[in-house]
């Protein structure tokens, strides 16, 4: 039988009923890649669902991602059978370790012809796909198809939200469906769906108490608190109560930047980092340790807060505990953590205002970092690059908008600790999958769902041109995305691993010939310049932020790290 339909079909067809269906869901945009079932789908059978090609399958994987991640809403990204789909499936991988609501479609070999690891291209997609997805499934009929999206967005938007996946048979795609069956119409939750233990109204009762009783306690926010609406609520409580809130990578933002009571996000690399005891300063001083919406995955591991003395933890999170063996809190409250504010805010309303803890020789270690004006002979400092980006952000943006994007590598430990963040995912990175890459297709995704605020990206020379061909998507659609490549030939964590391990590095494994980012860009339609001094990167990045169109700077940059203060990395 041939692999291409032998004839259009002028009836609705799967392809149809598909797109119709994730339409109804919110969906505008698919990411991705087709391959020969082009044949059986054109994308532009249904008004209003745009296809964005992207020049890798992870490349839509990501964007799908951070575009759900920023919307809060399901959106799709989209691969051919076989190496399409395994390309796709690190994409994916992101969607699940970071929490995003994406709707992930593969084409299959005809239904007839599915034999996996011997027809051509065939692969058991499903089998694949399963053990990092919330929900797969293979087509068996063409009727099934609005059934089984609505089953991928109901499993999707559940907490811990994540990537549902749908596996297509290209001749079932292309087949005509029934036009009579009538389907209610589209639910798609307003916000994630998530746990509610009986009870936990007793367990808010004793975090109340705590609360209370503590002299000084800590919040730490992690994603979920975002996707459950709770933002404003936690500003006023921590506000009304003067209680610190600190931050898993992606939550971070909960507060502005310049918050009086926003201590920062945390990153194991911090004392590293800064030759400074910064987890101890953070939370040594802690007795009450308020975790909302925390996760695991976002690698703020319990280990660091458990600084200094003894601590009584409180978990609130719309998930039962996943990782009990790491993280028993004391108290556990299992319930949506808007409802959970809310209830704190109404219990403690008599509460007088707490003494937050002192953390000012943090702040002026990390205010001479950001200070330092040296002229390094091998390369602008990555505190420095980060900097001075914040400083055209905040010319740039309006008060609570701009995005700042962090690429993979040990540049993102930085971007944690220094980047701007006005907004929740004012700062975005994958805390959870950190996949080399990441970094121009989460731009790509942060600057679509927000096409009237500023995206930066900083990016490392390795992770930026391991995924760098998609540099022409971002040309093609004409992003105003300012990118910052901060380039020493060379796979920087990865040294500062081999020196941890073995007090010493070895060059084969973690050097690069150079590569010229400016002319790399420019061949790809993007404007380019590179800056060597903090004169020059202000320069560039003021003339980026004007374009309105794609610009790239590269910085020749270098690390000073020395192997102590990276204790928290122990697992």
């Amino acid at each position: 039988m041939s692999r291409v339909s032998k004839s259009p079909s002028t009836n609705p067809t799967t392809a149809h009923a598909l797109l119709q269906r994730l339409r109804d869901h919110g969906v505008q945009t698919v990411f991705g890649v087709v391959g020969r079932e082009a044949a059986s789908i054109l994308f532009d059978e249904v008004e209003g669902v745009d296809f964005v090609l992207t020049r890798h399958e992870f490349t839509a994987g990501v964007a799908a991602d951070v575009l759900a991640r920023i919307s809060g809403r399901p959106q799709a990204c989209w691969a051919t059978l076989g190496p399409g789909m395994t390309n796709l499936s690190t994409g994916v991988a992101t969607s699940v370790l970071d929490r995003s609501p994406v709707i992930a479609l593969a084409a299959q070999s005809e239904s007839h012809d599915i034999f996996p690891n011997d027809t051509h291209q065939c692969l058991d997609s499903v089998a694949v796909m399963r053990p990092m997805t919330k929900y797969a499934v293979e087509l068996q009929r063409p009727d099934d198809i609005t059934d089984l999206v609505d089953s991928a967005v109901a499993a999707a938007m559940t907490e811990p939200v994540g990537p549902s996946f749908i596996s297509l048979p290209v001749d079932l795609l292309g087949s005509d469906i029934d036009t009579t069956l009538v389907h209610p119409a589209a639910r798609t939750p307003a916000k994630p769906v998530g746990a509610v233990q009986d009870g936990w109204q007793d367990a808010a009762e004793q975090a109340a108490e705590l609360v209370a009783s503590a002299q000084h306690p800590v919040l730490v926010v992690g994603a979920a608190a975002i996707r459950s609406g709770a933002i404003p609520a936690v500003r006023a409580l921590a506000e009304r109560l003067n209680i610190p809130v600190i931050t898993t990578y992606i939550a971070k933002g909960v507060l502005p930047h310049g918050h009086a009571l926003n201590y920062g996000a945390v990153t194991g690399y911090m004392d590293g980092i800064l030759s400074f005891p910064a987890l101890e300063t953070l939370f040594g001083p802690a007795d009450v340790i308020l975790t909302l919406g925390y996760d695991y995955a976002e690698d703020l591991r319990p280990s660091m807060w458990q600084r200094g003395g003894a601590k009584t933890t409180v978990r609130v999170s719309p998930t039962v505990n996943p990782i009990p063996r790491v993280y028993r809190p004391d108290v556990d409250v299992v319930t949506d953590v808007l409802a959970f504010v809310q209830r704190l805010e109404e219990r403690t309303a008599d509460v007088p205002a707490k003494t937050p803890h002192d953390i000012t020789p943090l702040r002026e270690r990390i205010a001479e970092f950001l200070a330092d004006t040296e002229r390094y002979q091998d390369g602008m400092r990555v505190h420095q690059v980060i900097d001075s980006m914040n400083t055209v952000m905040a010319e740039t943006a309006e008060p609570g908008e701009g995005t700042i994007v962090s690429d993979i590598g040990f540049f993102r430990h930085y971007g944690v600790l220094f980047a701007r963040a006005d907004q929740p995912f004012g700062f975005l990175t994958s805390a959870g999958c950190s996949s080399f890459g990441y970094g121009i297709p989460a731009a790509m995704g942060a600057q679509l769902a927000r096409p009237g605020q500023p995206t930066f990206l900083i990016a490392g020379d390795g992770g930026f041109h391991s995924n760098s061909a998609d540099l022409e998507t971002v040309a093609r659609l004409n992003l105003p995305i300012v990118t910052v490549v901060v380039n020493n030939d060379t796979n920087g964590l990865i040294e500062l691993y081999q020196n941890l391990g073995h007090h010493r590095s070895h060059d084969p494994v973690v050097k690069f010939t150079g590569v010229d980012f400016v002319d790399l860009a420019r061949a790809n339609g993007v404007e380019a310049v590179k800056a060597t001094t903090r004169e020059e990167l202000l320069a560039a990045l003021r003339k980026g932020a004007a374009l309105g169109r794609p610009f790239l700077i590269e910085v020749p940059a270098n690390y000073d790290f020395t192997t102590g203060g990276f204790g928290a990395l122990s697992i």
